[in-house]
């Protein structure tokens, strides 16, 4: 074909200045005017100052494209039109790399600053990937004076290939300066079909500035995405926190015969443990502490499935603490959770002091009567481990002024800064030097403790507990 600065045409007036190429022979012709007769052109320095002058000036166009921080997309294909004038090619790609160590085929553009159709890197990949892994740019005047290496290459009608590496320089501490301080994060890909001409070189120096800026500009877009989409995950996680603040009863729950007070402190944003209190048939008081594994959204969201289900199965009078967890435990199995369970108490206390309760391998509560304390311990396996489960029932006539303390695992495993944990011994000396008090000051004293005992440590689980005390009928 035959082009005219760089535009493949079939007609054309020309002015002034025009570099017309005739593809097959690889020839370049320059078009000067002068009103003055002359035998000759001008001389070939003018062409230079010309070339020199546009490349410049695309140099600059990209620089101040990469600056207006654009999304990536437009980035690339800035980076790529001012490729391609400057180094005066046909077309050009950019690919970047990966954690696998491979690149991926981001962009393709071609001269009139379109870009390619599709999304596959349309020759050899020997070059790109050399240059990604050693870090040194490749250039290829003409290919046909290559070795058989590139042959796929060459029957592309490829001749001539431009490649260099675009590395982001960071700054960093000395410290901790490594590999990665100057690490490759890609490699801008140009070729031609005409073979270089002698004056192609010159815009090397200016494609090795644009690489460093659009090596900068990718990262710097990167980890704005980065961030934007760390910020997401962070609003979504706040809202998922507020709506399990809302699924959690509110603290206190006061009856004709019961006080009842429980708080549940998240090591997360969101947590895997609850506490609930149920309004049962008959007038009973339901009350459960649970457990769910693992941390985070995932546990989050099993504890939302376990609350609502331990709701609906309790709601029918014939169904007692012992037969609601096994139901629950049926509907967790079911659903093949994968490793996925949860540890839960759940009691039901009437107005005559009867106590009924199933701990689904939870830590047994302990219940202070009078001088004597005892755990709660029946019941069966965490729920949602094995289909065939069977759970018992415990049953207790409580006495006024009976105390029921009941615990996660994230209270007597809290760790201080020397990684020794607070323990159920400790649990229970809170509960006896305050068992007369009012159960909102039992709750705080307890949690007031695992604070103190923590201070300087890291909170690695949910903290859960709740206090029970039966008053009596009124």
């Amino acid at each position: 074909g035959t082009f005219v600065n760089g535009e493949k045409v079939s007609a054309r007036r020309l002015r002034h200045g025009d570099t017309i190429t005739l593809a097959r022979a690889a020839v370049e012709i320059l078009f000067l005017v002068d009103d003055r007769p002359s035998l000759f052109p001008r001389p070939i320095t003018e062409a230079t100052a010309i070339t020199d002058l546009r490349q410049v000036g695309m140099l600059l166009e990209g620089l101040r494209a990469l600056s207006s921080g654009a999304v990536l997309d437009d980035i690339l294909a800035f980076v790529l039109d001012a490729a391609i004038e400057i180094a005066g090619v046909e077309r050009g790609f950019v690919m970047l790399g990966h954690a696998a160590s491979h690149l991926e085929f981001k962009l393709g553009r071609e001269r009139g600053r379109r870009t390619l159709p599709g999304r596959v890197f349309e020759t050899s990949r020997k070059v790109p990937e050399e240059v990604f892994a050693t870090g040194r740019a490749r250039v290829i005047k003409d290919l046909a004076a290559e070795a058989d290496d590139h042959r796929d290459t060459r029957l592309m009608n490829i001749r001539q290939v431009i490649c260099l590496p675009l590395r982001p320089v960071r700054c960093v501490d000395a410290v901790a300066a490594g590999p990665q301080a100057h690490a490759n994060i890609g490699v801008l890909y140009l070729d031609s079909r005409l073979a270089a001409t002698p004056a192609a070189g010159r815009g090397l120096s200016g494609l090795e500035t644009l690489a460093a800026e659009a090596a900068i500009a990718i990262e710097n877009a990167r980890l704005y995405g980065e961030a934007m989409e760390k910020a997401r995950l962070e609003n979504e996680l706040r809202l998922a926190a507020e709506i399990q603040r809302m699924l959690v009863p509110r603290q206190r729950r006061c009856g004709d015969y019961y006080d009842a007070v429980g708080v549940t402190l998240p090591c997360r944003e969101i947590g895997g443990d609850f506490f609930d209190y149920l309004e049962l048939p008959e007038g009973a008081f339901g009350f459960a502490v649970a457990d769910v594994s693992g941390k985070g959204a995932p546990a989050a969201l099993l504890t939302a499935m376990v609350q609502g289900g331990l709701r609906a199965h309790t709601r029918w009078p014939e169904c007692g603490p012992a037969a609601a967890l096994s139901r629950l435990n049926a509907d967790l199995c079911e659903r093949g959770l994968e490793s996925r369970y949860v540890t839960l108490l759940y009691a039901a206390l009437d107005r005559t002091g009867r106590l009924r309760y199933c701990n689904g391998g939870h830590n047994p509560p302990f219940l202070l009567q009078g001088e004597t304390v005892a755990r709660l311990d029946q019941g069966g396996l965490p729920v949602g481990l094995f289909p065939a489960g069977e759970y018992g029932e415990g049953n207790l006539l409580l006495s006024p002024g009976d105390l029921l303390l009941l615990y996660s695992d994230g209270v007597s495993e809290a760790q201080d800064a020397e990684r020794r944990e607070f323990g159920e011994a400790r649990i229970l000396a809170s509960a006896l030097e305050n068992r007369d008090a009012e159960p909102p000051q039992i709750l705080g004293a307890l949690v007031g403790a695992v604070k103190q005992f923590t201070a300087g440590a890291p909170q690695t689980d949910d903290v859960t507990a709740v206090v029970v005390r039966y008053t009596g009928s009124r």
